[in-house]
């Protein structure tokens, strides 16, 4: 009788993990919104080339490579998030298959998100460092310090993740 309630909750609770495929469907959804807002904003500026100063070029192309960094994330988190947690995608011999896929674990998924947030974050910094008079000394300080917050985060992850793997490493190599 235990086997059976233990047999059957262990395959619920496996089961479970296709509760996530909403919220993957709904990171789909988000990238379609990234693309429309990456559409109107492209065509927002061949619209105004002739009237925009060279910064403003700058800051609409700086604008588009953030929301480039945003997709490129979204789409990391479902590849890995989905190979992780709910099922493997059945692809392999597709010849577009990405090199990493199937390779991204949780703790290099951690990794490519912090990098990926650093690279966003470092973006809207030199956006604003670039209309810089319409910012105050306060706030830049704080979107530094924000920005130092996340790259020393990604360091120390890096290196709990480096340490981590290291005596399993050495013990395997033994």
């Amino acid at each position: 009788m235990f086997k059976i309630v233990e047999s059957t909750l262990e395959k619920t609770i496996f089961a479970s993990r296709w509760i996530l495929a909403p919220f993957y469907l709904g990171l789909i959804g988000g990238l379609v919104m990234l693309l429309y807002k990456f559409g109107e904003g492209f065509l927002h500026s061949i619209h105004e080339i002739h009237h925009s100063s060279e910064q403003e070029v700058v800051m609409d192309v700086l604008a588009l490579i953030d929301m480039s960094l945003a997709a490129n994330l979204t789409l990391i988190v479902i590849f890995a998030g989905w190979e992780n947690f709910v099922s493997k995608l059945n692809i392999d011999d597709h010849e577009d298959r990405p090199e990493w896929m199937g390779h991204v674990d949780f703790s290099k998924l951690k990794l490519k998100l912090l990098a990926s947030i650093v690279a966003i974050s470092a973006i809207q910094l030199l956006r604003a460092f670039m209309q810089v008079d319409q910012y105050s000394t306060e706030h830049l300080a704080w979107m530094v310090g924000i920005h130092m917050t996340f790259v020393v985060s990604g360091l120390i992850l890096a290196v709990m993740d480096r340490v981590s793997d290291s005596p399993a490493k050495g013990a395997a190599e033994h």
